[in-house]
């Protein structure tokens, strides 16, 4: 991804919000309602500093054409402006529409983190609910598929926190085109929305205008539908708290128990693995998967190991305890620790040397690493730690950190004793995810 042509912030304002702005005209309408209201509220409040996030695809011919669009709406209104190029290496690879889908939040994320923002809006509208709907009927989903769109949910990046708002979800396509005529706005069409060989676009084009014929209220009832199914969904998620008291600890579940439950009640017991995934930020398993899942469960013994591989990620069973493991990616940080203090930390000067000289290195295990990890304790072979601190094996792949050809630091273990001070100035190493 790559971004340029950004406008600078400004250092006096209060707070920081955007809009997720593609140029077509439900995303135009809505900067716009932003904009006004906005202006008539920085004589009371403090300002508010507007940011216009677009988020180039790469996927049709007029693309840049949208881009500086949008970027002249953003001198128009007198707002922020920044952008991101999505990369998709094969047009054909995969499901095209989730594939931008992900890679579109992923880089408003980056786009919010960056510039601060801690409230992005979105221009999703009853429309698009009623679309989603009926799209994740067609998929068989269950509660929390048919719940839609939620108007506001967390977004986590990078261990910062974004909140998506949706301020049209209750407003109809019909109403947002009598704001935008009455306002005399301009904005883009992307031909792809005539495209019936997308799902999305076939609902919109051939199944609501049907369904609207037949029922006037067709697009709001659904809407409405999918409100009730969200408030249903949070009676769900409580009943699954309930269930999970003696199963759900620490983000894992407690096989024993968890069978239990299963042979009690099979829905409660479906509804806890839900909610489980849910919490890890998964999606929700079809109603063949889960089935699969309980048989293998059912077959293996309490020492079993066991793998499932789903939504990008492996779900293990290992001593009796099912948890999520992920590909681990992240990178080794020099804390400095207060020299008023006892704090151990490794000698700067030693640290800053080594960087200068490129002896820092991060490196992968072999199997015969040893550290000393306490004092006056022998050193100890990472096996034998890992297998100390109860560590599953899929962790045991720890990234290292070495100074030169000494080792330094094991992610998730310790630092080398013999290598620490406890005065002058000092940095800790710590391994951030």
């Amino acid at each position: 991804m790559a971004s340029s042509r950004k406008s600078l912030a400004s250092p006096k304002t209060s707070k920081r919000i955007a809009v997720a702005l593609s140029g077509g005209l439900d995303s135009v309408v809505l900067l716009d309602s932003l904009c006004k209201a906005n202006a008539l509220s920085k004589q009371r409040n403090a300002p508010t500093e507007i940011w216009i996030f677009h988020i180039h695809h790469g996927l049709q011919k007029s693309a840049d054409q949208w881009l500086e669009f949008c970027e002249k709406l953003a001198k128009k209104y007198q707002v922020q402006f920044d952008f991101r190029l999505l990369h998709f290496a094969s047009k054909a690879q995969g499901n095209i529409e989730a594939r931008a889908r992900a890679g579109r939040y992923e880089a408003l994320a980056e786009l919010c983190v960056e510039h601060g923002v801690e409230d992005l809006l979105l221009a999703h509208h009853q429309n698009d609910q009623a679309e989603t709907v009926l799209l994740q009927l067609l998929r068989g989903a269950g509660v929390a598929g048919l719940s839609g769109m939620p108007e506001e949910r967390i977004l986590k990046s990078d261990g910062n926190v974004i909140t998506l708002h949706r301020p049209l979800l209750k407003h109809s396509r019909a109403e947002l085109e009598t704001y935008a005529k009455e306002k005399k706005l301009k904005w883009v069409e992307d031909p792809s929305n005539q495209d019936i060989s997308y799902r999305r676009n076939a609902i919109r084009k051939q199944i609501l205008p049907r369904l609207a014929k037949i029922q006037p209220e067709a697009i709001a009832n659904l809407a409405r539908s999918a409100d009730l199914l969200a408030e249903s969904q949070k009676l769900l998620d409580r009943m699954a708290e309930l269930d999970g008291k003696c199963i759900l600890k620490e983000g894992n579940l407690n096989l024993k128990p968890l069978l239990t439950l299963a042979k009690q009640d099979l829905s409660a017991a479906n509804n806890l693995m839900r909610y489980w995934l849910k919490l890890n930020g998964l999606a929700m398993p079809s109603q063949e998967r889960l089935e699969s899942w309980w048989k293998d469960l059912a077959k293996v013994g309490a020492d079993a190991n066991l793998e499932w591989v789903h939504d990008e990620a492996s779900l293990r069973l290992w001593r009796g305890i099912l948890q999520v493991a992920r590909a681990e990616s992240g990178q080794w940080i020099f804390k400095a620790v207060s020299t008023a203090g006892k704090e151990l930390g490794l000698d700067a000067a030693f640290v800053k040397e080594a960087q200068a000289k490129g002896q820092v290195a991060v490196r992968l295990r072999e199997g015969s690493e040893k550290i000393q990890i306490k004092p006056n304790s022998p050193r100890k072979t990472l096996k034998n730690l890992f297998q100390e601190a109860n560590v599953p094996p899929w962790q045991r792949q720890a990234p290292l950190l070495y100074i030169g050809k000494e080792l330094i630091a094991v992610a998730g273990v310790g630092v080398s004793h013999p290598h620490l001070k406890s005065s002058g100035k000092r940095v800790f190493p710590q391994w951030i995810e």
